[in-house]
């Protein structure tokens, strides 16, 4: 059995924490952990859960043998398939996915559903079929699942080729294949990239061979994390306060461990919310008991004779004594096999439009040749039409539906990816829940709720609108501060909220400004669902200078909504 709840949606209303207690958990206000693979035991509390789910976010699978495969009642039947058949490439055509993972699977998935009964062959590194990789820094550190519990559940059959622990090494664009390390070669007709990122590596090799010195990025790092933290060392070092570093620091205070955070910047998670909204999140660290050390660097790391870490060496003259270290500095994107493909990729990902057509190293829209997932680095309308990689779990889940869908798809059929970026994150028994791209603002000003009670949430502005909305243990609001970000709403916000503080004025968001062009163009997004979603462009009248960038549409949106 296994079990994936959509955190993106969740609102941590908390039935299911009642109905199936011994399943999920809410750790402080609202934020919810989980067992992603339950014992049976605990199916019909599981069901009723999920029934009694407001906002229906969670997804279960009962697997009907030890091959993992669908009960054979949910798989579709090859005549359904047939039947929404519509052209020869359906029937007939070659896919091929390049990356086994969440996208990789969900967009096996929609090209089913699409109809799309061809040859169909997903190619991945890693040994496993698709895992979800939210819990490996949460509950799979600390809670009762055990990583092979981790993996995706199956929304259909998708009967398709696995080709896993083989890497691709090449792409032929002329002659269609994609060259593997095993020598073999597999011809296609459409191919997706899906390839996503891999966990930046401390950079010394010979400190990053020390036993206890690990990244986080893959289940068998979660494994090897998860036994070095049972073994209760006598100080945990983690270095950088992103997203992985934190949570991994609030697993070893939920268990009880003495732990570090070495952040070279000046507050924890300051390039994903702000110095200003990232010192609260540093507030609560040293609430819980956290040695946070922001502005300080990690020198070295030290070993004994059998080559095990027992020191690191900081920038700021101290030296700690620690058994185990894990080096969160981010992600490097899996691009180094289309080196010489021609396609327009590099460091940053792999460039594609808003339909997730790849664009070659001219700019020009390839026709059979798409993006999705983190890899992926896409122009965002909303955001002055800046390429933009998002690395988050709703995103993965997003473009890849579109990218199926425009595979199988004529022209005039074509889906846009325009969709809102959202990303949640669980640490201290804080959940944190975003809508939009804070790093896009300028300013912030906390408009609901309690800085002091860690329930608030925050807006960003930039150039007189809304960008994003950030929310600590308030989720429930973001599904309202979403579409004042899609339709340009002013920003500060004019209108009265509900538990308004006193002081709601902005102030400087604390982003280090990345020079990027065009960044205050206006777009209003419209429809709802990706067949119907689209960006207009809106420009001020002739002599007319909104205040602070805003745009006569932008202003309007407020007021009457479309």
């Amino acid at each position: 059995m296994r079990l994936v709840v959509d955190l993106n949606r969740c609102q941590g209303y908390a039935q299911c924490a009642f109905l199936a207690p011994d399943v999920f958990t809410i750790q402080g206000d609202e934020a919810l952990t989980y067992d992603p693979g339950p014992d049976a035991t605990q199916l019909t509390r599981i069901r009723r859960a999920a029934a009694a789910c407001p906002v229906q976010a969670i997804a279960l699978e009962q697997m009907d043998g030890a091959d993992g495969s669908l009960p054979p009642e949910t798989r579709p039947g090859g005549a359904d398939i047939a039947g929404n058949g519509g052209g020869a490439f359906k029937t007939s055509g070659r896919i091929v996915i390049v990356g086994a993972s969440l996208t990789g699977l969900r967009a096996a998935e929609r090209l089913r559903e699409e109809g799309f009964s061809g040859s169909l062959t997903l190619v991945g590194e890693e040994p496993h079929e698709p895992y979800d990789r939210p819990p490996l820094s949460k509950q799979l550190l600390a809670g009762p699942a055990r990583s092979a519990d981790s993996s995706l559940p199956r929304h259909r059959d998708i009967d398709a080729t696995w080709r896993l622990g083989v890497a691709a090494t090449g792409l032929d664009l002329a002659a269609r294949q994609l060259h593997l390390a095993d020598g073999g070669r597999i011809g296609f007709d459409r191919l997706l990239i899906a390839t996503g990122l891999r966990a930046r590596p401390w950079p010394n090799a010979a400190e990053a061979a020390l036993a206890g010195v690990l990244t986080l990025r893959t289940r068998e790092d979660a494994a090897k994390l998860r036994q070095l933290l049972a073994g209760r060392p006598r100080r945990v070092l983690v270095i950088g306060a992103g997203f992985i570093g934190c949570e991994v620091a609030s697993v070893c205070r939920e268990i009880g461990l003495p732990v570090t955070v070495a952040e070279a910047g000046p507050e924890p998670l300051a390039g994903a919310l702000g110095a200003t909204i990232g010192a609260i999140a540093g507030e609560l660290q040293i609430e819980k008991g956290v040695d946070l050390r922001c502005g300080v660097r990690v020198a070295s790391l030290e070993g004994d004779a059998t080559g095990q870490l027992r020191r690191a060496v900081l920038s700021d003259g101290t030296t700690l004594e620690i058994d185990v270290a894990v080096a969160a500095l981010g992600a490097v994107r899996n691009v180094e096999w289309l080196a010489g493909s021609g396609l327009s990729s590099g460091v940053w990902g792999v460039a594609c439009d808003a339909g997730c057509h790849a664009l070659d190293a001219n700019g020009l829209v390839t026709d059979d040749v798409f993006v999705a997932g983190d890899i992926a680095r896409a122009p965002q309308p909303m955001f002055g039409y800046e390429f933009l990689a998002v690395e988050h779990w709703g995103n993965a889940v997003s473009q890849a539906e579109v990218a199926a869908h425009n595979m199988v798809s004529g022209e005039t059929d074509r889906w846009h990816h325009v969709a809102v970026p959202r990303f949640w994150s669980v640490q201290f028994g804080t959940e944190i829940k975003s809508v939009g791209v804070p790093s896009a603002a300028d300013e912030v000003a906390i408009v609901q709720g309690s800085v002091a009670r860690r329930r608030f949430v925050s807006v960003y502005g930039r150039g007189g609108r809304i960008v994003a909305a950030v929310a600590f243990n308030q989720s429930k609001w973001l599904g309202f501060y979403e579409p004042l970000i899609e339709h340009a709403a002013p920003f500060p916000p004019s209108f009265r909220h509900v538990d308004e503080p006193s002081d709601a004025q902005p102030v400087p968001a604390g982003f280090r400004r990345v020079a990027s062009p065009a960044r205050d163009a206006t777009v209003v997004v419209t429809g709802h669902d990706p067949h119907e979603r689209r960006a207009r462009l809106t420009r001020p009248s002739p002599g007319d200078t909104p205040p602070r960038g805003r745009t006569e549409t932008a202003r309007r949106s407020e007021e009457t909504p479309p």
